[in-house]
């Protein structure tokens, strides 16, 4: 079964799934600041285009761009700074 996530009046959207391999969302973002809670284990890994993040326990701003993963070890939040339309895939456990 595949569910949707709306965030930010639609302005970040996913796809949610599960297979053998585990549970995913795929998804876009529009440009802005995004925070995000991430109850679990998750690696953030973009497809499209750059984004500054602002990851937990940290103050500055590190730029990722296509191909360029990172993880968040779960009960955090990170902080997605975006200037053009990005796609990314974010497995979680």
């Amino acid at each position: 079964m595949i569910g949707q996530n709306e965030y930010y009046d639609g302005q970040v959207r996913s796809l949610e799934f599960a297979n053998q391999q585990g549970k995913f969302t795929v998804g876009v973002m529009e440009p802005g600041e995004w925070t995000f809670e991430a109850p679990t284990r998750e690696w953030m890994i973009l497809v499209r285009g750059t984004w500054d993040v602002r990851l937990p326990g940290r103050d500055d701003w590190v730029t990722y761009t296509e191909g360029e993963s990172f993880q968040i070890e779960g009960d955090e939040s990170f902080t997605v700074r975006i200037a053009d339309t990005v796609a990314y895939v974010c497995p979680y456990t």
